[in-house]
């Protein structure tokens, strides 16, 4: 049983290790030599899992997908709030702040993938906004939103945060990011989602910092 699972322990380790190794030092500056040192395997033990830098960064990139997927339902379904839009507001907030998740985007975003790009937006449309929309509906019948359309301000509002508002995509400084954060903040009350307050903004920008 050992055996048969020692393949996908050094998998794993090999991603753990290059996640951190991209994180502190850039996915260009880290080199197969920097990942060898730290696994201790050979050239051709690292080889046998990865054909390449660029296979390990995929890798570390689907970890993160599925990491996040994974986390965003245990959040949903272990948040309690007083109504739909604490509720989000609480699952949110953890989402930003969780460490595993910033560490994984800083590894994969020192080298920005643009099919990564697209498949998270792709992914945000199709699987995230769905489970989004539910709560805001929920908001609208309990009177905590006034949205009137749940199923666009989801999406809109998910795009927004994730790609527009994300300041390593576009190499924006703290001021920008600020300004777009709370720009967004006003465009989404006005739609009736007033779901990023002060509060989550300044999560957002620590993180992003």
């Amino acid at each position: 049983m050992g055996r048969s699972k020692q393949p996908e322990q050094t998998r794993e380790a090999i991603i753990n290790v290059s996640a951190e190794l991209f994180s502190k030092k850039g996915y260009e500056q880290t080199s197969i030599q920097d990942i060898l040192d730290i696994t201790k395997l050979s050239k051709g033990g690292l080889y046998h899992h990865f054909k390449s830098k660029e296979e390990i960064l995929n890798a570390v990139m689907q970890k993160r997908v599925q990491y996040v997927n994974e986390r965003f339902h245990n959040i949903i379904k272990n948040t309690q709030g007083k109504n739909a839009k604490e509720k989000l507001k609480t699952i949110l907030y953890q989402l930003v702040t969780d460490t595993e998740t910033y560490s994984l985007d800083k590894a994969i975003t020192t080298h920005i993938d643009p099919y990564f790009v697209v498949g998270g937006m792709q992914s945000c449309i199709k699987q995230d906004a769905p489970i989004i929309c539910k709560l805001i509906e929920e908001g609208i019948e309990d009177g905590s939103f006034t949205t009137t359309q749940p199923a666009l301000c989801s999406e809109v509002f998910l795009m927004l945060l994730n790609y527009w508002a994300n300041p390593i995509l576009f190499e924006r400084n703290y001021a920008d990011t600020k300004e777009r954060l709370n720009y967004l903040q006003f465009t989404m009350a006005q739609l009736g989602l007033d779901i990023l307050d002060d509060y989550l903004i300044s999560a957002l920008l620590k993180t992003y910092a």
